[in-house]
């Protein structure tokens, strides 16, 4: 892994994260369309990455396999890296999910993120659904090292999958009589807590912390990963992102209304109910009783809004905190144009090409 240099006049590289919102009144096919089209405004405006996670079974979220998106933005984009931030591993076979980005870098080489959490991506009925048994994220440790041995077709010789190979891949190449591929997929490891922290050091990984989930302890995950770092052929010294919901916008008013949208999202899925992108003014009409506006207002809040200036300085003071190499940008609100003009808003306050 080759470390990014911090973007125009920011202290840091800025990344994107899409989690295919597709919001009430738009349909899966508008939505797809416009992550497209974000992605090549992402490239176009100097972003380093543009990242989608994987979720089931929310009518916001249409993204349950994101390697599929991903390999159709292959073909839409040129340089921009694109990135499963993440791939839930708990929820799949390992192999498969290594020639599933084998045949990623085939397409983009030396373009593919594959970030790796263990939470399910959904509620637990749906987990179930999924396949996963109760002790599903107790085998993380065991998931990851399996992912890499097939990634890199290295397993030792006394391992019960050494004579399993992963398509495409090294071992492919041999068997062809052509070189081995030049390139392969940079593997991160994904959470919001100490145990991610840990576990991405003592492999010698990128680490990217999601704090667009909750009130965690970033500033001490950030300090466990350092700790624990070992120097690997990977990375010779530790590389933390830091991901967080965005909405900037030239009108702070538009700013928080949209954030609200997403804060609300947020309160449904507490409540057990579908996590759905509802219109602004849906949200303003919603009578919410003292504790649920408590968490309207908290994650309103958490969703950095305001203008281009205010972001940016929430944004730095994260930073200042935590001495992550990279931010990665949420894009949350009802509105895709709203996610559109947080990536020209930020892009513009430090000073990003405009290809």
């Amino acid at each position: 892994m080759i470390p990014a240099r911090p973007s125009g006049t920011a202290p840091f590289v800025l990344s994107v994260l899409d989690n295919a919102h597709t919001a009430v009144g738009q349909t899966v096919e508008e939505a797809f369309g416009e992550i497209i089209a974000l992605a090549q405004l992402a490239e176009r405006r100097g972003y380093e990455r543009f990242w989608m996670s994987e979720h089931h079974a929310m009518p916001a979220a249409a993204t349950s396999s994101p390697q599929l998106m991903l390999a159709r933005l292959t073909g839409e984009t040129d340089r921009i890296r694109l990135g499963a931030g993440g791939v839930m591993l708990p929820n799949h076979a390992p192999l498969v999910i290594a020639e599933q980005f084998g045949m990623l870098d085939g397409l983009a080489p030396g373009r593919i993120d594959l970030g790796l959490g263990r939470a399910p991506g959904t509620d637990l009925p749906t987990a179930l659904a999924l396949r996963r048994h109760h002790d599903a994220n107790d085998d993380f440790p065991q998931q990851v090292l399996e992912l890499l041995g097939f990634l890199d077709d290295d397993f030792p010789d006394d391992h019960p999958y050494r004579s399993v190979h992963a398509v495409p891949g090294p071992w492919q190449a041999d068997q062809n009589r052509v070189p081995r591929p030049s390139t392969a997929p940079d593997v991160w490891v994904l959470g919001s807590s100490p145990y991610s922290a840990r576990l991405a050091g003592q492999l010698g990984r990128p680490y990217a912390f999601a704090l667009q989930f909750g009130d965690a302890d970033v500033v001490s995950a950030m300090r466990l990963y350092r700790e624990s770092f070992q120097p690997s052929r990977i990375l010779s010294e530790p590389y933390a992102l830091l991901s967080v919901g965005v909405v900037a916008d030239d009108d702070p008013a538009e700013a928080r209304r949209q954030a609200a949208s997403s804060a609300m999202a947020m309160l449904r899925m507490f409540q057990r109910r579908p996590y759905s992108l509802l219109p602004p003014e849906e949200v303003e009409a919603y009578r919410a009783t003292a504790q649920e506006q408590h968490v309207l207002d908290m994650y309103t809040r958490r969703f950095l809004n305001g203008t281009g200036p205010q972001v940016a300085a929430a944004l730095e003071r994260l930073h200042a905190q935590t001495g992550v190499d990279e931010v990665m940008l949420v894009v949350m609100g009802h509105s895709r144009r709203a996610q559109t003009r947080t990536l020209e808003v930020i892009a513009d306050h430090y000073a990003l090409p405009s290809r």
